[in-house]
């Protein structure tokens, strides 16, 4: 069975910084773009950024550049959103969910699996 578990929200003060984790069971990311996703309070949800081996990183806008990116550990079957200089803007809760590799970086209606939520919040 596919399972997406995703991890590591909290609280955290404007500035700061919080990595967010996807474990992956019942399957390897290594044929699978990761994609991380947001929905903030009373908004649709939206892409953060999306990588594979065949797609590269591809962020969804500019907001994210240069204070969000992905790392991956093999052995533990997880990717990781790794979020710096944090705004209260950024609070929401956040997605990850997968599709094949090598077929781009879509919206979020294109994506097979998604993962658990976890809850972000940045405070003034």
């Amino acid at each position: 069975e596919v399972q997406l578990q995703a991890s590591g929200g909290g609280l955290v003060q404007a500035g700061g910084s919080l990595r967010l984790s996807c474990t992956a069971s019942g399957f390897g990311f290594d044929d699978y773009a990761v994609g991380w996703f947001r929905q903030a309070p009373g908004k649709e949800r939206e892409g953060v950024l999306c990588a594979s081996h065949l797609d590269g990183m591809q962020y969804y806008g500019d907001s994210w550049k240069g204070r969000f990116t992905i790392a991956s550990d093999r052995a533990k079957n997880t990717r990781y959103l790794q979020m710096t200089n944090l705004k209260p803007d950024d609070t929401a809760v956040y997605y990850c969910a997968i599709r094949p590799a090598g077929l781009g970086c879509p919206g979020p209606s294109m994506w097979d699996y998604w993962g658990q939520v976890t809850l972000v919040t940045v405070s003034s």
